[in-house]
């Protein structure tokens, strides 16, 4: 977890962000909203909206209502509680790649299928991680296991082999409930699951202006547990999304508190967050620009918008456009997920691993966004200031010439310099050897994997969650 000492940049001056609210405003009361959901719907005009057909529009008075309900923040409960993490406020809260089919072989030097081996993998390389906190949910599709178990299968996994915060799945009413009884089963019983948050999950919205049936469906359950969700917009602009980013971002924000609407009528205090995986389309070439600096400013105006509304926030993450773990890639992710968290998140999905847009991962990308995570924790920790960081004392007695090889002082911050997990620091004549820094992740991520060792799970939670999905 990031604890920024430093304060959050706004890209917006206070009267555009009142006007963006107020275009969203106009577009929920006078476009309105398709909810492709019947129960969504029933509870939205016995609340006051119009529903005509699958289309609801919103008095506004309604929406600003309903978010005053959602807390400003939430503690996310993990099965060890040292692990327990804080979402909101001034933290920044990282779980790795999610959602990818395709893992990149850099031996091979092609994508392949991914399978649940590598899901496996890639949740020990976050249990290992010293800067991921959450891990479960779609990591990387397994395509080799049948769709009703995946998502039992993945959340096994994440349990299985760390002891950090979960995600569940949100495809669907059944498969969500199945995330919320398995988390029974690890907390000690439905109960605890209801009074605390034990896991988030993902409910995106169809752009433009869409509210989709199955991630509807999975958002009631967890809203009936009061388990957190994060609402998300994927819109895409000159494609799903008006061109211009202010544009964009007042579509985004009218899906966004639609959902918000709804998951507080449904059941209210249900902790939301504010989210989006909103992208800029390259037009000359119809594929996505992730690793522009447009889609950080996206990111930047997204967790503004959260904080305008008192919600947590998640965004960001290191995107690149690359296809392979290089120098583009490199300076893509540095640029989006140093912006993410100047911006502001709270919650950054896709911290470590992504290539190719959302479509890869690797595991010499996720080494090296390791790395990245690292160097912008230890930034975003700010500069002591006290007697002891000052060091008067210390200067005044070495004086004009000195050196303070030899100074107490020295001695005892010595190790203050952070510790590289991958970088090289080596001068060229003792380097020997010059590999990339895609081939020195390749030996770490295996020393790592080789290393690790999962944390204890009780004998009965395991024996249980193994019963509870042979029935599925």
């Amino acid at each position: 977890m990031i604890k920024r000492q430093l304060k959050a940049v706004d890209i917006f001056s206070e009267d555009e962000i009142r006007q963006i609210h107020q275009a969203t405003l106009t577009i929920l009361e006078k476009n309105g909203i398709e909810v492709f959901h019947e129960q969504g719907r029933a509870i939205l005009e016995k609340h006051g909206a119009r529903v005509e057909g699958v289309k609801v529009f919103f008095p506004p008075e309604l929406v600003e209502e309903q978010l005053q309900k959602a807390p400003a923040a939430f503690t996310l409960h993990a099965r060890n509680p040292e692990n327990s993490v804080e979402i909101g406020g001034s933290g920044t809260v990282l779980a790795p790649g999610y959602g990818s089919p395709f893992v990149m072989d850099l031996e091979e030097g092609r994508r392949r299928n991914s399978t649940f081996e590598d899901y496996v993998a890639f949740t020990r390389l976050s249990g290992a991680s010293e800067n991921i906190d959450v891990v479960g949910g779609v990591l990387v599709e397994p395509n080799d296991i049948p769709d009703h178990l995946r998502h039992a299968k993945m959340f096994h996994a994440a349990v299985k082999h760390t002891d950090k915060c979960l995600m569940g799945s949100a495809l669907g009413a059944k498969k969500a409930r199945d995330c919320v009884e398995m988390a029974a089963i690890v907390f000690g019983g439905i109960d605890y699951v209801r009074e605390h948050p034990v896991m988030v999950s993902l409910i995106n919205t169809n752009s433009p202006l869409q509210l989709d049936q199955r991630m509807l469906e999975a958002m009631m359950v967890y809203a009936e547990f009061k388990q957190p969700v994060v609402i998300a917009s994927l819109s895409m602009t000159g494609t799903t999304a008006p061109q211009t980013l202010a544009a964009a971002l007042v579509q985004q924000n009218a899906e966004i508190l639609a959902g918000i609407t709804l998951a507080q009528l449904a059941s209210p205090g249900t902790p939301v967050i504010y989210g989006s995986a909103s992208s800029v389309i390259d037009l000359k070439t119809g594929g996505l620009a992730i690793g522009s600096p447009e889609t950080a400013k996206m990111f930047a105006g997204t967790a503004q918008l959260a904080r305008f509304y008192n919600l947590p926030s998640r965004g960001g993450g290191a995107l690149t456009d690359s296809l392979l773990p290089d120098a583009q890639s490199g300076y893509e992710s540095m640029l989006n997920f140093m912006g993410a968290v100047q911006s502001g998140f709270n919650f950054i999905l896709h911290a470590a691993g992504l290539l190719e847009n959302y479509m890869s991962m690797s595991y010499e990308k996720f080494i090296i966004d390791d790395e990245i995570c690292g160097l912008v924790k230890n930034f975003f920790q700010g500069i002591p200031v006290d007697e002891e960081h000052i060091a008067l004392e210390t200067i005044m007695h070495v004086g004009s010439g000195g050196n303070y090889l030899a100074e107490d002082h020295t001695f005892r911050h010595m190790r203050d310099l952070r510790e590289p997990l991958v970088s090289s620091r080596k001068g060229y004549t003792g380097a020997g050897k010059l590999p990339d820094t895609a081939h020195r992740a390749r030996e770490v991520y295996r020393e790592v994997l080789a290393a690790y060792e999962a944390p204890p799970l009780d004998p009965k939670v395991e024996a249980e969650l193994v019963k509870y999905m042979e029935k599925l």
